[in-house]
């Protein structure tokens, strides 16, 4: 309880900004903390043994979540490189009616295929990315192919220009966001991933979901100097379905807030290969990302990233082997970096968008609008990566 009374002692002595809300201080309070010290003392660690024996910092907040284990078979968890969900650690936080926490899930070596997916599949077109407002599509047609010698060789010449790959900030799937008027349309879609709507599928159903439809994602691309804004996910049409979120790579604060701003928000870790789950009541609340954090020192991939995938998989199975040569490439981006992935599930079953002023759907979906990513190298652009706030 130490380091928990140090906390929040320190978060009181943090002088308020003109105008500034409790989400806001508390969101500077993070993007400020330094790792290792008492700063971190009030964010609950699902991954510690207090979750299990409700000890240690916000455990009185921490329950166990019951999931659906007979709406998910062992061979279809396995095939999209999960473990049986009834070896699963779910919890939720008191108050926060919705909210699943899932903590890390996959079978070890799995994470290596979505790692792979978002790095070399999922940015190529015509999915589209944060590069195509400067760039042509020819130019941004392969990242993974113009980027590979750059992270393979990154600590032989540390001096070289950013790739590509390490510009890359966001990445839309299915129906394509448009970040200047925040909407989806129908005529603004290409085919979603059949892999990850899969994954989403089980995920989904576990959670008591069935029938969920992976139709949006949005897949932010994060440095160790970048941040999520306060924001509220509310432009899908149909909020009764779960937003689902996946994280892989280095570890971040998330921070999940009220309704309001003024309400106080707890802060948790994120860990890789950890997934959040916003349903219900806790589907439209305000959320953010102030912190990604560096490896220990020692340490430069969590360890659940050391174990390869093993050379034999289901034969029905939606992963694919990654090679030692394409891992050495994701490894390599990973060192300072985290990715996630939310999917979504935008209309109701049997409905439609509503029909829109011609000029509006004519927008360009790719311009840098209210929310992208904000990174200490950009603070013209402020990018922030996701779509609401």
């Amino acid at each position: 309880m130490g380091k928990m009374a140090a906390a929040v002692g320190s978060v009181a002595t943090l002088a308020a900004e003109p105008g500034e809300d409790a989400f806001r201080k508390l969101f500077r309070f993070y993007r400020q903390s330094r790792p290792g010290t008492a700063d971190l003392g009030g964010v609950i660690d699902f991954s510690a043994a207090h979750a299990a024996r409700d000890t240690g910092p916000g455990a009185h907040k921490v329950v166990r979540s019951q999931l659906s284990v007979s709406s998910v078979s062992d061979h279809d968890a396995h095939r999209a490189g999960l473990q049986p969900v009834s070896k699963w650690r779910a919890y939720g936080l008191e108050g926060y009616p919705g909210f699943i926490f899932i903590r890390n899930p996959f079978l070890p070596g799995y994470q290596w295929h979505w790692v792979k997916q978002c790095l070399k599949l999922y940015s190529q077109k015509p999915n589209v990315c944060n590069l195509d407002k400067h760039m042509t599509k020819e130019e941004t047609q392969d990242l993974w192919e113009q980027s590979k010698e750059f992270l393979r060789y990154k600590e032989v010449n540390k001096r070289r220009p950013r790739s590509l790959l390490e510009k890359l900030r966001w990445v839309t799937l299915g129906y394509h966001y448009n970040w200047d008027n925040k909407k989806y349309s129908a005529d603004h879609y290409t085919p979603f991933p059949s892999d990850l709507a899969f994954l989403s599928e089980q995920v989904a159903a576990a959670c008591g979901f069935q029938g969920f439809r992976a139709e949006a994602g949005i897949l932010n691309y994060y440095r160790l100097d970048s941040t999520l804004g306060i924001h509220v996910d509310r432009s899908e049409l149909d909020h009764s379905k779960p937003l689902l979120s996946f994280s892989f790579g280095q570890s971040a604060i998330f921070l999940l807030g009220g309704l309001k701003r003024d309400e106080t928000p707890t802060a948790m870790f994120m860990h890789s290969g950890d997934i959040m789950v916003m349903s219900g009541f806790s589907r439209l609340l305000n959320h953010a990302v102030p912190k990604v954090l560096p490896s220990p020192e020692g340490k430069i991939l969590p360890c659940c990233l050391e174990t390869p995938p093993p050379a034999l998989l289901p034969r029905d199975a939606v992963v694919e082997p990654c090679s030692v040569e394409d891992w050495k490439v994701c490894a390599s981006y990973l060192e300072t970096a985290r990715v996630n992935m939310t999917v979504r599930q935008v209309l109701a079953t049997d409905q439609d968008f509503p029909l829109e002023p011609v000029e509006e759907n004519k927008r360009d979906i790719t311009t840098e609008g209210f929310c992208h990513l904000d990174d200490k190298k950009n603070q013209v652009k402020r990018a922030r990566l996701s779509p609401d706030s």
